[in-house]
């Protein structure tokens, strides 16, 4: 896509005429700080026409879904005033410092540690595969503020601003792809205003697990709609290449097709539900093996032509995917990113059928 056009370089520009248009923040009913009042069916209907339409990805996501309910349930009024307004109108990007190289699924591991001085906190360590960070104007991150304290004890909750030169740093992470959606952030000092702790400080791990709930509900209904588009390409691709001739593979499509249903209806059976410790685990484990086993089936059913590029290969210039052979590489993470497949088994483990936990030596 041409630089410039929505969805390629110009992804901000994107966010601002959906601002500008009232469609960030619908259903942000408390203090008006969002475009529109609507209801969570009428969310849902936005939510999947957009997805339905084609229209360019979105970057002011995380901002949008994770972090604005997060303040509207835990933030200072203060805090509110300040951040929801830009993020309804598509001028301040968020990203996610959760993840650490040695505390990714983990979470209560995070070493990132904040000093808190007369001018505020000064932050100390490094989060990885931290999406969007390189387009990113803020950044909200679980950092160790209180010395000497283990796991999910003595965190905090920190709205920190990405544009700190000498102090906050992004690598990108190249990916199977060959693109780099992933980072490494770096925090070097940091600074991040007392002010902005998000709860109470050293009451992190409480906002931390309210915002991780609100990544199921309407956004997964969209996500979906995006499934259903790539397994359609899958199955028009079989039925051009004669592979929907072999049972097996008419097997797998008709169990893909009947999975994506299964996963509607749980969505909406938890959608605007509260107290279900396990859905988002079991929604989780639901969509990334099925979008993995799609990714393996899009090249089973081409053959060996799967294995060959749309465009000759050079040495000197980036490799190019087309649209199938990327949905098979970035897919092999699905069951990675998010919390892995075993950390879900985990959580249900514990938090629904309340079986005992593994010792940790």
């Amino acid at each position: 896509m041409e630089a410039g056009a929505p969805g390629g370089r110009d992804r901000r520009g994107w966010e601002r005429v959906l601002g500008k248009g009232g469609w960030i923040g619908l259903g942000w009913a408390e203090g008006g700080y969002g475009n529109r009042r609507a209801t969570l069916t009428q969310q849902v209907v936005w939510a999947e026409e957009y997805a339905r339409s084609g229209a360019p990805p979105r970057s002011g996501h995380i901002g949008e879904n994770l972090l604005a309910p997060t303040l509207i349930a835990h933030g200072t009024d203060e805090q509110k005033a300040r951040f929801l307004p830009p993020i309804a109108a598509g001028n301040e990007l968020w990203c996610q410092g959760y993840s650490e190289p040695g505390a990714g699924s983990d979470l209560a591991s995070v070493r990132t540690r904040a000093d808190l001085g007369a001018d505020g906190y000064r932050i100390t360590g490094q989060k990885i595969w931290t999406s969007l960070a390189h387009e990113a104007d803020w950044c909200f991150v679980l950092a160790r503020t209180e010395p000497g304290s283990r796991r999910h004890h003595g965190l905090s909750f920190l709205l920190v601003p990405m544009d700190q030169p000498g102090r906050v740093e992004v690598r990108p992470i190249r990916q199977l792809t060959g693109t780099s959606d992933f980072n490494e952030v770096f925090f070097d000092g940091a600074h991040a205003r007392a002010e902005h702790v998000v709860g109470r400080a050293g009451d992190g791990w409480r906002v931390a697990m309210s915002l991780l709930g609100f990544e199921r509900g309407v956004s997964t209904l969209a996500q979906q709609i995006g499934f259903a588009a790539e397994l359609g390409r899958v199955v028009r691709t079989a039925v051009d290449t004669g592979a929907a001739e072999d049972p097996v593979v008419r097997e797998r499509l008709v169990r893909q097709w009947a999975e994506l249903r299964t996963m509607r209806w749980h969505a909406l059976r938890t959608l605007g539900g509260a107290g279900d410790a396990g859905a988002p685990s079991v929604a989780k484990l639901l969509w990334g093996g099925w979008h993995q086993r799609l990714g393996e089936l899009a090249m089973a059913v081409r053959g060996a032509e799967a294995g060959v590029g749309p465009a000759d290969w050079s040495p000197t210039a980036p490799y190019e995917l087309d649209a199938a052979q990327h949905l098979f590489l970035f897919s092999r993470a699905d069951t990675v990113y998010g919390g892995s497949d075993q950390i879900q088994r985990d959580i249900i483990a514990g938090r629904v059928l309340g079986l005992p936990r593994e010792p940790k030596g």
